[in-house]
């Protein structure tokens, strides 16, 4: 079963005709092809019909007919149903599937269907259309999360389409979260207090349906006693204390060709002992959200832990993690907008990042289906400082996005003359592959305006070897591979029965020989490798040292090594990942542009002719030439005698150690020789590390984008562009904290302290189970 594929022809918006046998015949519409197997699960075929079609989940239902059969329309309403479609339609490569959707009364609001318990078919009720898909405010919590003592004895007055609250399993209704009387401080709860005289009595009016539904559950956690449903749909509500024998009741319907709700009967005594009786009370995700979401918008990193103390503390009520956590993401998708949203807004987006920001570049692309595929960003201050106060030095790197549909944002960071992150290019794509690593470089050239001589930092594998190569092409551009991610396939790659300290020193000489500015001192370090492993040894010879060794690398990568070195603006992607794309990429700027202006701001108080940092490196130099002696030729090259001896090039600005060439600072034994030439060891500077070309690098601004909004276009011809979301989404569940992708930690080996092997440990060693 799981094998089989089935092609189905989803289709929606048309109508069926009847002819005179019986037969049922589809005209109309659109249709959509999408393959499903017997993996597929029915809520993951339903989401993504769902977002097919544009249409809600609340009021969508799918049906198909028999092979043979089109007088009977079945229903898919599970993952049973699904499956047997799937076998059903076993001799056929396609199956044709109908997507219905029904009208509600209720302009403001849908009609959901309710889901069975385990004694009764629930009826519909009503949710408002605005309201997320995901954030749905009457999709029940986990019903075996802790926390949720739920009622399976209720009885269902009148007809079907009577509703109780206290619903078991699966239900799509909310389901009241409890707490012991016991547990109920008054004084804890005084938040609740003014929610009590909420609902007057008969003749109060109410805007909507949902306005009711919100008041009486407010009023009922503030009276301390809990409800249930009788009636519950998009022009009536009918509801009963939940107490047994309680005469409680209050019935409110709509005004006739209003949209209002108007309390039309009630009974407002209480025979109950409220609280003392009942164990639970009336409160759902989206009330949840609606008391969170002003105080998630001055705290962001409001946690799910705090969220429970608090509604225990001012309303008395006990959440469960779960609960609050997805209460919270209601109340966020409230506050940031609709992730899908964001998605239609990237053409427009595009536009006023170049409107307002001349010189930049911000471009994006999609699949056939029209679902997101790459995004490009790279601000005029960004390009405009790279190119004229930074290294030629580029770091490529990417980071996993956490968000709701997940993704890479891949990185393009210069080091500034004081080696601090200088962000010069992203982008977000759906995943991090050869393909879109091409991309992202092919736009990145044609967003810089000069190219030649860059040395690129990176990993050597994702295809960037060939990239690099193919759209750099006669530009004279380097690359250098990233120590941190050779060391790490090193220990992959080399097997053997190595204890971590082992490891530890493969990875020590390793670094030994990348930072050795001599053939000899490389040639040391993997000798030592070599004592150690052998296939160590042949792994670090074949592994193209010409690419990451100092003694051999042909570019300038000024000893930055690893191409991790943007960590601080991967910080930025982490803080902003759960936002809609467009505001992700807008927080992002928003950081860019405080960094721009707080070291312009703190740059323009330097009295030096270097950046601190640099200032400070070149003093430690000058403090080391007064032990060295010079002797003085004819020529511009200088002997210069110490521990070592080494020869100084003054008019190619080298030395035989070759720390100048390497840092671009002049080293200790050119700083003795121009002591003895009397001259400024400040004019033989790589001119990146004066201060004049880091104000140059943060002199151009970064603009705000004002307004998100989508224009109404004037001219018909010009056709909008669609931007669906990608049709990858985020698990269910809290994502996870650790780090994936390219900052993945490697884990540590388990290492048996008997026989030094790794794999198994001391009680599981067979070496003893020989001895014995």
């Amino acid at each position: 079963m799981a094998g089989k594929r089935v092609i189905a022809i989803c289709q929606s918006g048309g109508e069926f005709d009847t002819d005179r046998d019986g037969f049922l015949s589809y005209k109309g519409g659109d249709a959509h092809a999408m393959e499903v197997d017997g993996k597929l699960d029915y809520n993951d075929f339903k989401m993504e019909v769902a977002e097919m079609f544009n249409c809600s989940l609340a009021t969508m239902s799918v049906k198909y007919f028999l092979p043979g059969n089109r007088k009977t329309l079945i229903t898919i309403s599970n993952d049973k149903d699904l499956k047997r479609m799937i076998k059903f339609h076993g001799d056929s490569d396609t199956a044709e599937i109908y997507v219905m959707t029904e009208e509600a009364v209720d302009p403001d609001f849908s009609n959901m269907p309710g889901s069975r318990s385990s004694r009764t078919t629930l009826s519909e009720m009503a949710v408002p259309v605005e309201a997320p898909l995901s954030v749905v405010e009457d999709i029940v919590d986990d019903p075996n999360e802790s926390g949720l003592l739920l009622d399976a004895n209720f009885d269902v007055v009148g007809d079907t389409n009577n509703i109780d609250d206290t619903i078991t399993i699966g239900a799509e209704l909310p389901v009241p979260i409890s707490f012991a009387a016991a547990n109920y401080d008054e004084k804890n709860a005084k938040a609740a207090q003014q929610w009590q005289n909420d609902i007057t009595g008969v003749g109060q009016r109410f805007n909507s349906v949902h306005e009711f539904r919100e008041t009486l559950r407010k009023y009922a956690i503030a009276n301390q006693f809990a409800f249930k449903y009788k009636k519950n749909d998009s022009h009536r509500v009918t509801v009963k204390c939940k107490a047994e024998g309680c005469p409680w009741r209050i019935h409110a319907s709509r005004l006739s060709t209003t949209q209002l709700i108007c309390i039309k009967k009630m009974n407002p005594t209480h025979t109950c002992e409220g609280a003392v009786v009942t164990n639970g009370y009336q409160a759902t995700r989206s009330w949840v959200a609606s008391i969170i979401k002003e105080k998630l918008k001055v705290f962001p990193n409001y946690k799910p832990k705090d969220i429970v103390n608090d509604i225990q503390k001012e309303y008395g009520i006990q959440l469960n993690y779960f609960q609050a956590w997805r209460g919270k993401e209601i109340a966020k998708e409230q506050l940031q907008g609709s992730y899908k949203e964001a998605y239609s807004q990237l053409p427009f987006f595009c536009e006023k990042v170049m409107e307002t920001n001349p010189g930049s570049l911000a471009t994006f692309t999609t699949k056939d289906d029209s679902s997101f595929h790459r995004l490009f960003v790279s601000f005029h201050a960004s390009l405009y400082g790279f190119e004229q106060g930074c290294r030629p030095l580029l770091f490529l790197d990417s980071i996993f996005l956490k968000s709701k549909y997940q993704g890479t944002l891949l990185a393009a960071t210069a080091a500034d003359g004081n080696d601090g992150v200088f962000p010069v290019a992203f982008a977000i794509v759906d995943s991090e592959s050869d393909d879109n690593w091409h991309w992202f470089l092919l736009q990145l050239r044609t967003a810089l305006s000069i190219c030649r001589g860059i040395t690129f930092v990176s990993d050597r594998e994702k295809g960037l070897r060939e990239s690099i190569a193919e759209i750099f092409q006669g530009e004279d551009v380097f690359h250098g591979y990233c120590l941190r991610y050779l060391s790490e396939q090193l220990i992959r790659d080399v097997r053997g029965q190595f204890s971590h300290e082992v490891k530890r020193l493969l990875v020590e000489d390793f670094y030994g020989a990348a930072y050795a500015p001599k053939p000899e001192g490389f040639q040391r370090c993997v000798e030592s490798i070599r004592s150690i492993s052998l296939d160590a040894y042949h792994w670090v010879m074949q592994s193209e040292p010409i690419s990451w060794a100092n003694a051999f690398f042909r570019g300038m990568r000024y000893n930055h090594m690893t191409s991790n070195f943007g960590e601080l603006f991967y910080g930025w992607v982490s803080d902003a990942h759960d936002l809609p794309i467009t505001q992700m990429v807008d927080a992002i700027r928003g950081k860019i542009m405080e960094l721009i202006y707080t070291r312009r701001t703190e740059s323009n108080q330097w009295v030096t002719r270097l950046t601190p940092f640099k200032e400070e490196k070149l003093e430690k130099e000058s403090l080391r030439f007064s032990a060295l002696h010079v002797l003085m030729p004819n020529g511009t090259k200088f002997e210069v005698q110490g521990d070592t001896i080494e020869v100084v090039d003054m008019d190619n600005c080298d030395c035989s150690c070759r720390d100048w060439g390497l840092t671009g600072l002049p080293c200790c034994h050119a700083i003795a020789v121009m002591g003895c030439l009397g001259r400024d060891p400040y004019d033989y500077c790589a001119r990146y590390f004066t201060a004049d070309s880091y104000r140059s690098t943060y002199s151009e601004s970064i603009h705000p984008i004002p307004s998100l909004e989508k224009p109404r276009r004037k001219d018909a011809s010009q056709a909008a562009v669609t931007v669906t979301p990608p049709p990858t989404r985020r698990p269910p569940g809290r994502p996870t904290t650790k780090k994936v992708g390219s900052h993945e930690v490697t884990k540590r080996q388990l290492q048996c302290s008997r026989c030094k092997g790794t794999g198994h440990n001391k009680s599981t060693c067979k070496e003893v189970l020989l001895e014995s």
